[in-house]
């Protein structure tokens, strides 16, 4: 039941993943921005205490024209408000490289900019709606065409503190899919290159976050002390990077951080996962990072969790239908072990098409719970968007 379950998870996250478009920036509400900071950044500790996230201005354009394009006043209204809030910038394709130095240069001193290192050699090696633009053995080519350049760029701004999620779902999939052919052949690419990703941006204004799924993926009982033990060899393969802060969970994903009794807490299957909402997750994981030698902080993806009990199995992870966006970026996590909510996910980027001909379709997004009609991964989904508002929780 686990292996099954694990696998499914694995597919269902993978596919879940959007990829931004750049747009034109346009935050609806004006406001006087802190200074650029005089001297370099040098973070350690929790990098969101005493910062913001920055809202990159390519995923606020996305929702001021969608905003503009809502006809319902008060609508249009809540909507708008999503364009301030700070949310991750993907870099999924060396062509995204292009916009890095746009989405980190005017960062005021006093917000962090939040991006994605997204782009591995056979990336998404159990997904079929959003695998990568580089092939197995293409190693050579992340490293020197997609980190290396990043990294360069990154050092041109001492001065701007900088967030980011280490290749979402990369590791976990190591851990439970590795039965699959294109995951056994993905393997050495993903663990080298994520440790060539930890090693090369280790600087000293950028606090780094591997990714470990969450409660339904690594969460298993079974799962744990493996899922730990993968992200810790990588981390001391890269030599330990003093600028790793620990994990992130729950990234496109749907979980609520604190539940209880948690939402699949019933199921038949619910006696092998005691990680049944994120907060647990975190509390489980953690103990088994630190014993495998990594640190353990977490930050949490709440960008479209703000309604529970939607999906039919814990596995669904398509455009889930009836979704709202979740809880706004804070460092107020009421959890030592938390240093953050975040928004990963751009809400109103779909998960993948609902076209049963489109070549990438993948089954998720044509299930019972999947919303319908939805385009390609990473296009804009205008009734989507305008759901995620009107299901806000709290209320925008």
């Amino acid at each position: 039941m686990k292996g099954l379950f694990s696998a499914v998870l694995a597919s269902a996250i993978t596919g879940a993943f959007a990829l931004p478009s750049p747009t034109e920036n346009g935050p609806i509400t004006a406001r006087a921005a802190a200074a650029a900071c005089a001297t370099p950044v040098t973070l350690s500790g929790n990098p969101f205490a005493s910062r913001s996230i920055y809202a990159n201005k390519f995923y606020s354009s996305e929702v001021v024209s969608a905003a503009a394009a809502i006809t319902d006043t008060a609508l249009a209204s809540a909507a708008a408000k999503v364009a301030n809030v700070g949310t991750f910038m993907w870099i999924d394709t060396r062509d995204k490289i292009s916009i890095v130095e746009d989405t980190i240069k005017d960062v005021p001193c006093d917000q962090i900019a939040a991006l994605v290192i997204y782009d591995l050699p056979g990336r998404d090696c159990a997904a079929k709606a959003s695998n990568g633009e580089l092939a197995v053995g293409q190693l050579s080519t992340y490293k020197t065409e997609y980190i290396d350049p990043i990294v360069a760029i990154f050092k041109k701004y001492p001065n701007v503190a900088i967030s980011l999620i280490i290749e979402p779902d990369s590791l976990p999939n190591l851990v439970t899919n590795i039965d699959l052919q294109t995951c056994k052949d993905s393997a050495s690419g993903y663990r080298d290159g994520v440790a060539y990703a930890l090693k090369s941006l280790n600087l000293p204004n950028i606090a780094m976050y591997i990714d470990a799924g969450h409660g339904g993926w690594l969460g298993w009982n079974d799962n744990l002390k493996p899922g730990a033990q993968e992200l810790a060899a990588v981390y001391k393969a890269a030599g330990s990077p003093k600028q790793v802060r620990g994990i992130s969970t729950n990234v496109a994903g749907w979980n609520q951080f604190d539940l209880t009794p948690g939402e699949f807490s019933q199921t038949s299957d619910a006696q092998y996962n005691k990680a049944q909402n994120e907060k647990l997750f975190v509390s489980l994981f953690a103990p088994e990072l630190t014993t495998a030698g990594m640190p353990s902080q977490a930050i949490v993806d709440t960008s479209r969790n703000g309604v529970s009990g939607l999906r039919l199995e814990w596995g669904d992870w398509c455009n889930v239908n009836g979704a709202g966006f979740g809880v706004r970026p804070t460092s107020t996590t009421g959890a030592s072990l938390v240093d953050a909510f975040v928004w990963v996910k751009p809400g109103g980027e779909s998960d993948g098409t609902s076209d049963t001909s489109a070549k990438r379709y993948d089954s998720f997004c044509g299930k019972a719970d999947a919303f319908k009609p939805a385009p390609e991964a990473g296009a804009w989904n205008q009734a989507y968007f305008e759901a995620l508002v009107k299901n806000a929780k709290p209320a925008l």
